[in-house]
């Protein structure tokens, strides 16, 4: 049974998760998704330098040390990546690390006597954000809320008004530079919406969680579609869903297994792996499961086009048609693709099948002559421009025949005869 408390933890999460996957998505369009973890660790010497300035412990002096360290977390990175001549992951681990080390120096030698739970720096305290309660318009409402549904506000309407100014800067930086859109303004801006964004979920979240969903939700989206906007949609999308099933898993599958339950942000975290793993193996473009259905595509195409040639040269030796299990081993083949093949052949009425007898259609018989057309032209090709042996240069055609386009073959020239001898089939119109 669903409490209030379980609802604000999801509503919470997802305004989180929502406000970190906006600039994430930018982060990961410049190949810079590890700014985001590099930051949610970095500002942990904010945190002890705020302390150490101010003497308290108070959040408003803690919130703004944190802030300005990322902020300077991003331009050691750039400096580095810039005038050290480094690539941007090094850079960001050279950062990174030497301020998160420095940050830990600072809490140890200094700051022994500061409570900091880190349970709560790693896994984050969503549970217990419902519980810290602030008024919003005379109604009493977790001040993670407000905080992390304002940083969703501000982070979209930011991306809004820098719309075109960041699109241009993510994919071409000499343009931007050239239209006067100054890319080095965007960067800084996004860095700003990133230093700024981490801070503010992690109180609420946890490190690991704000990792997580600077990162995955935008890459699930990449993996969805290829426009701009769209990718910004779907990683929303992706966050809030995180949020929900991640709540939802942490208060019942441990009970599954005798547990009483889980950390919230843990188990969103994993929910975003999940998503994850769902869209790289479901994804119409990039997916597994498109990788695999392509390849087998490719490969039953090349199977149907060989089928073709081997029946085209027999009969250019009188040898009208062939058993089929000869051909599967003329082919070397394996028996579900080549079935696969042939039955797309007889479909496509290229060949005709009786009593196990193979022979190509008139139809066939075109198709087939194209393929022998641009096998003998490659041959001649590569015989001229890159010499080699006889059988190198019927396996090399034998390849390229299949990746011809009608550019290529205007470029392979109009010869009679291959290197062997064999005639060159011509088209109609010659």
């Amino acid at each position: 049974m669903m409490t209030a408390i379980d609802w604000w933890i999801i509503v919470i999460g997802a305004l989180c998760a929502s406000a970190c996957a906006l600039p994430g998505t930018l982060l990961v369009l410049r190949r810079m998704s590890l700014m985001g973890e590099a930051i949610s660790h970095t500002v942990l010497p904010g945190i002890a330098i705020a302390f150490l300035v101010t003497g308290t412990r108070d959040p408003i002096s803690m919130f703004i040390g944190a802030i300005v360290i990322g902020i300077l977390t991003a331009l050691f990175v750039h400096v580095i990546q810039t005038y050290g001549k480094v690539e941007i992951g090094a850079s960001i681990g050279i950062v990174f690390t030497v301020l998160f080390a420095f940050g830990l120096i600072l809490i140890r030698q200094a700051l022994d006597h500061v409570h900091i739970d880190p349970d709560c720096v790693l896994y984050g305290s969503i549970e217990f954000a419902y519980f810290e309660q602030e008024d919003l318009f005379g109604y009493m409402v977790p001040r993670s809320f407000i905080i992390n549904g304002a940083m969703l506000l501000v982070n979209a309407l930011l991306l809004l008004l820098f719309y075109k100014e960041m699109k241009i800067a993510s994919f071409d930086h000499a343009l931007a530079k050239s239209q006067g859109f100054k890319p080095e303004l965007m960067h800084y801006v996004l860095m700003t919406m990133t230093a700024v964004t981490a801070v503010a979920a992690f109180e609420s979240v946890g490190s690991i969680l704000v990792v997580a969903m600077f990162i995955v939700p935008p890459a699930t989206a990449y993996l969805l579609t290829d426009r701009y906007w769209m990718l910004m949609v779907i990683a929303i999308i992706v966050a809030c869903l995180s949020s929900v099933i991640g709540h939802l898993s942490a208060i019942t599958v441990p009970t599954w297994f005798g547990f009483s339950g889980t950390v919230t942000s843990g188990a969103m975290a994993v929910a975003t792996g999940a998503l994850f793993v769902i869209a790289w193996i479901c994804s119409p473009r990039h997916g597994l499961v498109a990788l695999v259905v392509n390849r087998m595509v490719v490969k039953v195409k090349i199977l149907k086009e060989d089928v073709l040639g081997i029946l085209w040269r027999l009969e250019e030796r009188d040898q009208h048609s062939l058993v089929k299990q000869q051909l599967q081993e003329l082919l070397q083949s394996n028996k579900t693709m080549f079935a696969i093949a042939m039955f797309s052949l007889k479909k496509s009425g290229s060949v005709q099948s009786h009593a196990g007898i193979v022979q190509l259609t008139e139809d066939g018989r075109t198709q087939a002559s194209s393929i022998i057309r641009t096998h003998r032209l490659w041959e001649v090709y590569l015989d001229k421009h890159f010499p080699q042996d006889t059988h190198q240069l019927h396996h090399s055609a034998s390849r390229l025949e299949h990746v011809t386009t009608d550019a290529m073959q205007e470029k392979l020239g109009t010869a009679t005869h291959d290197p062997h001898g064999s005639e060159v089939p011509q088209i109609k119109d010659e």
